[in-house]
């Protein structure tokens, strides 16, 4: 099969963009790898399907899959390309628009200035939404929050702040984003089994009460550039900690985003850039 494709980024974070709302697409998981392989197909962290809406008052399906295959919850950075896309491909003129994914609904405004804000929800801190298995350990409390104590190999813990963005967060503080061992415990912290379903390991640094820097290892894709979720459950976790102020500007490896969360009930709203790179076809 002829594929037609257009490639984006949000921040660094990179995305093949499909269009199904003509012809239905459904892709096996050995055709996401390949679509999602750097060396042998295009090359993303994220493969990205635009699709009809199924529910009333709803503009559009928005389904994620990882470079490895899988279905995934929820991608902050893919939102924003998904409502650039729409618009450049003619599916919409409307500026607010209301997708649906896997298990949330998102509202996507694209701004004056070209980057666009999506409201991401507000946080799930239960831990079954994760889901978190903490039976047997005790807490670190700080400010509002918790921090839990993950003992990993040879001995090492580390102690982390446990969400819910749509899909699951565990955030750390580091020193220094620059220096954190990402790869080393991100995928320890990934694969952690008081995970049952993996999570997105994030390494925090606090440069000011409204300014971080952050590294994320992404839950089957590895370290990105930049997380949308992953900086979105940062900001919450400082905030509830007591290190940082409501409106906060994240320093992704490949770009800023700014984090926006009112108050304890209010959604999460965040803001940034959103491009795209190139358009074609592959045969799959």
């Amino acid at each position: 099969m002829i594929l037609h494709f257009t490639k984006m980024h949000g921040a660094g974070n990179d995305f093949v963009v499909l269009d199904g709302t003509r012809t239905p697409i459904e892709l096996q998981p050995e055709q996401l790898r390949r679509l999602g392989d750097r060396r042998f197909g295009v090359g993303a962290d994220q493969i990205l399907i635009v699709e009809p809406s199924r529910t009333e008052g709803v503009d559009f399906r928005y389904r994620i899959f990882n470079n490895t295959g899988d279905e995934v919850e929820h991608c902050g950075n893919g939102a924003r390309c998904f409502v650039r896309y729409v618009h450049e491909h003619g599916l919409t003129d409307r500026k607010r628009i209301r997708v649906e994914t896997v298990n949330n609904l998102l509202e996507l405004q694209l701004q004056d200035d070209g980057r666009v804000t999506v409201d991401m929800n507000r946080p799930m801190f239960e831990h079954d939404r994760l889901p978190f298995n903490a039976s047997g350990l005790v807490p670190r409390h700080e400010g509002g929050f918790e921090l839990w104590p993950l003992e990993l190999d040879e001995g090492r813990r580390v102690e982390v702040a446990v969400l819910s963005m749509g899909n699951p967060h565990a955030v750390q503080r580091v020193a220094d984003v620059r220096e954190a061992p990402v790869l080393e415990l991100g995928a320890r912290i990934e694969a952690h089994p008081r995970f049952p379903r993996k999570v997105n390991a994030g390494f925090m640094q606090v440069l000011s009460r409204s300014q971080i820097a952050l590294r994320v290892f992404e839950r089957g894709a590895g370290e990105t550039l930049a997380c949308g979720t992953g900086a979105c459950a940062a900001v919450v976790a400082g905030i509830r900690l007591g290190w940082l102020d409501r409106r906060v500007d994240v320093q992704a490896r490949g770009g800023v985003l700014t984090i926006e969360w009112p108050d304890d009930d209010a959604h999460v709203l965040m803001t940034g850039p959103a491009e795209t790179v190139y358009q074609g076809e592959i045969e799959l």
